[in-house]
């Protein structure tokens, strides 16, 4: 039996001029920790955007994996809360 434990989620932030990822708990943006940004005009073309979010989900899993001390099997990805959503990006 495994035992699966949800341990937060990316969320994506536009911030002025720039596209923003953070790690932040399922239901609050309440203690989040940046993880990195890159300029909107850089993430307007789809391929890069995938990139750039592939990167971060990549650091996370590293950075969850080192945490716990065992793998991160799955994404349970999900839209950001509506109170999140910026309409870009």
């Amino acid at each position: 039996m495994t035992s699966e434990k949800q341990v937060g989620r990316l969320a994506f932030r536009v911030e002025g001029n720039k596209w923003a990822c953070y790690y932040a708990m399922a239901d609050t943006m309440e203690g989040a920790i940046w993880m990195g940004s890159v300029m909107m005009g850089i993430v307007q073309d789809r391929e890069r955007k995938e990139m750039f979010m592939n990167l971060m989900r990549s650091a996370l899993k590293d950075f969850l994996e080192e945490r716990i001390g065992g793998k991160v099997s799955s994404w349970d990805e999900q839209p950001a809360p509506e109170s999140e959503r910026s309409g870009s990006a």
